[in-house]
């Protein structure tokens, strides 16, 4: 079970590392900055940890969805981005499909 913990680090730290990116001023400002490069960093080493159990296509499919959503959030959380009724029900496919991927699917590193 340590790899699907070690996937939700991942993107955690992903998230934190892209949402620190508007903050940085394209990399003039320090702390922000230093949050975008330590986030990645820790991102891609505890992908890799998650890559020894779970399918490489099927962490990716993961973490790309859930970050989506979770940038999504925390950019109108933070930075009031507009989320209409189309980007809604995106981000909700994109959670059923996140979802299926876990519940039906034999590849999923179960």
């Amino acid at each position: 079970m340590p790899h699907w913990i070690y996937l939700a680090i991942a993107i955690v730290a992903e998230v934190i590392a892209t949402s620190a990116l508007k903050a940085s001023h394209e990399f003039t400002r320090l702390i922000p900055t230093i949050i975008v490069v330590t986030g990645y960093l820790t991102a891609f080493y505890f992908l890799t940890l998650s890559l020894r159990v779970i399918p490489v296509g099927i962490a990716y499919a993961i973490w790309a969805g859930l970050g989506i959503v979770l940038i999504a959030i925390i950019s109108w959380i933070l930075y009031g981005q507009k989320l209409d009724l189309p980007a809604l029900l995106g981000m909700g496919l994109i959670i059923s499909g996140v979802l299926v991927i876990n519940l039906f699917s034999k590849t999923g590193g179960h």
